[in-house]
């Protein structure tokens, strides 16, 4: 992964797949991969993540499953019938759920990269709190990765604060996917944890996904050229 474009996720956080096709045929080429989320899954359903793989774009599936095992093997299933690359469940699922999915994956010749979502980006301190997680949140993330890693899960999404500790504790063979990532300058929206691109990949990211500050843009592909330029610098030697 020397290519800095391969590891910029784009986050199609928009309405409709007229949007979503459009921001694909902008980004392409400029682009690793691109995130369908719930509302857009919800609004469109397995038909356009089809329509973005048969562009030949890498696709991460960011549903974040959470049920009980029987329910996310399925859902496990029918993602890599879909061919995406990647694909998001809830750590705090346990560890029955997460091995269900494992295990589903391992039945298929190209399974997506499975990831555990730790405490999502948007949670600060209060609502970690709020929701009766005692202590700080990195120990609230340790907890859940050491839980996921047990369970054959080798890829996790956290914020860029639990980079360092992450990549210290499970080494470079784990996959971290950091979002909640913000060019230099931008606001940070609804994100409570947040770091630039060159700061998250210093810090050991493998991919960080981008949307917003790309898709708002006046300019999407320089956009993200320009962030493709902060990862390299991230990158490079000091």
């Amino acid at each position: 992964m020397n290519d800095p474009r391969s590891r910029l996720i784009v986050a199609l956080d928009v309405p409709d797949r007229a949007a979503a096709l459009a921001a694909v045929d902008r980004l392409a080429g400029h682009v690793g991969y691109f995130k369908i989320g719930l509302e857009l899954f919800t609004a469109e359903g397995p038909r356009l993540v089809e329509e973005v793989r048969g562009r030949g774009q890498r696709l991460f599936l960011d549903l974040k499953l959470h049920d009980i095992p029987n329910t996310v093997r399925g859902a496990v299933r029918s993602a890599c019938r879909l061919g995406v690359d990647m694909l998001t469940l809830h750590a705090s699922g346990g560890a029955p759920m997460l091995a269900a999915a494992c295990e589903e994956a391992r039945n298929h010749d190209s399974p997506p990269l499975l990831l555990a979502v730790t405490a999502l980006t948007s949670l600060s301190a209060a609502d970690v709190a709020s929701v009766g997680v005692g202590g700080p949140v990195e120990g609230w993330v340790e907890t859940l990765a050491a839980l996921a890693h047990g369970a054959g899960i080798r890829g996790l999404v956290a914020s860029s604060r639990e980079l360092p500790m992450l990549r210290a504790r499970f080494g470079p063979e784990m996959r971290l996917v950091i979002p909640g990532i913000r060019p230099a300058g931008a606001a940070a929206g609804d994100q409570a944890r947040t770091a630039t691109p060159g700061e998250a990949i210093r810090a050991g990211a493998s991919f960080i996904v981008v949307g917003r500050p790309i898709l708002k843009s006046a300019d999407p592909a320089q956009a993200a050229d320009d962030i493709v330029a902060e990862m390299a610098a991230g990158m490079a030697p000091e």
